[in-house]
Order: structure tokens, then sequence, then C-alpha cells
């Protein structure tokens, strides 16, 4: 029963230590691309995580696998900045437009990480599971509101879906084409997700300013003040 209890001790701290591994490893990832670009090889990586390639596919199956725990990492970082802005107090409206401001800001900071998520290789999708986690849990958010109101709980996960396709192409083509600054392109898809939602809730007799009694007494400024670089 002894050795038991220590193989299982052993095994516990070598998983906990291959974790560890990992999230260095796709720390050094988005480090590396964020300086070479969407193009950094796995050797880019590993020169930037020192170690060599092989340690690395000692933790990674493939490049794919790499990149998709580059997808999880930066679903979790927006989910995290996203969420502290969405749920801050302020009125419906004002934090639609924090979530969306948090959205790019968070791209803005990685840019090239981004760009190559935003560019599926070889049929897979490296961002598709933290889509589903982000969509997953604006479900739960939008569910929430709705049953509060009084409204159709159902619309809950297809508009969360529409949210993240939508804010997801939005994002990519900000990040490809710069034709307008952030705080524009913030601008526009606040404007455009809070008038979607506000406008098919109403038809149906629900209002969504009605969630602004229970926010709190702060308030979040809307981002109004430039539409064009």
């Amino acid at each position: 029963m002894a050795s038991n209890v220590k193989r299982d001790g052993r095994t516990t701290r070598w998983e906990r230590h291959r974790t560890e591994r990992r999230e260095e490893f796709v720390l050094a990832a988005v480090r590396a691309i964020d300086t070479l670009g969407p193009d950094a090889s796995v050797a880019d990586i590993a020169a930037e995580a020192g170690v060599s390639k092989p340690v690395l596919y000692r933790y990674f199956a493939d490049k794919g696998e790499l990149h998709a725990a580059v997808g999880a990492w930066a679903a979790d970082l927006v989910l995290a900045r996203v969420l502290t802005a969405v749920l801050a107090p302020a009125s419906a409206r004002d934090r639609v437009s924090a979530g969306v401001a948090a959205y790019l800001d968070t791209l803005a900071e990685h840019p090239q990480a981004f760009l190559l998520l935003s560019r599926p290789a070889g049929g897979t999708d490296p961002l598709a599971a933290g889509k589903d986690q982000v969509a997953a849990k604006l479900t739960r958010l939008l569910g929430d509101a709705l049953r509060h109101l009084g409204g159709d709980t159902g619309a809950a996960e297809p508009w969360a879906h529409a949210v993240v396709g939508l804010s997801t192409s939005v994002g990519h083509w900000w990040l490809e084409r710069h034709t307008v600054s952030r705080s524009a392109a913030a601008a526009y898809l606040s404007d455009f997700i809070w008038h979607a939602l506000a406008g098919a809730t109403a038809e149906s007799g629900v209002d969504l300013s009605r969630l602004d009694a229970s926010s709190g007494a702060g308030t979040v400024t809307p981002i109004r003040s430039e539409r064009r670089r």
C-alpha cells in the first residue's frame, strides 16, 4: 500500500511539473510570435524557451498542438479581461462598450499572436476550443440577464455564438487592416452588438436597460470620442 502512495505522489508531481513546463513553453511561444510574427517556427520558439526542438516535442505532439495551446492561453486571457470589464458596475450599454474595448485592447497587446490564431492552418482552428469556452460563459451571462428580465432564455446560446463570431471576425479585420483606430473599431463593434441585442429583446417586450437598476452606482465611460483615425 505504501509503495502505491509513493507512486501516486510521484505521478502527481510529474503531472504538475509537466503542466508547469507546458505553460512556460506556451508563454515562450507567445513571446517568439510577438517578436518574429505569425511565421515563427518551432525552432524559434524552442530558442526563446532555451531548449531544443526535441525537448519541446516531449510536451507537444506537433506544431498544431502547440498553436492550440497558445489558442487556449489567448482565450483565457480574453475571457478574464472581458469578464472583468462587463461585470464592473455600470449601465448595460456601457458594460458592452467596456467588454469590447477590453477585447480589442488585449488583441493590441499581442497582435502577432492573435493574427496567427485567426488564420487556421491545415484545416484546424487553434481558437476553436477557446471560442467555445468564451461562448459558453457568454451564454450563461446572457441567460441570467434574460431570466432576470423575463425574456426568452433559449436565445442566449445562439446570440452568444453570434457575438463571438462577429467579434472574432472584426478583430481579425482590424489587426489585418488598421483602417480605423482601435477606439473607433471598439465603438462600431459595441454599437452593433448593443443594438442587435437590445433590438432583438425589444421585439419580445424586454428592455435591456432594466438591467441598469441592479448594476450599481459606477459607470463606464462609453467609447464615443474617436470615430475615425
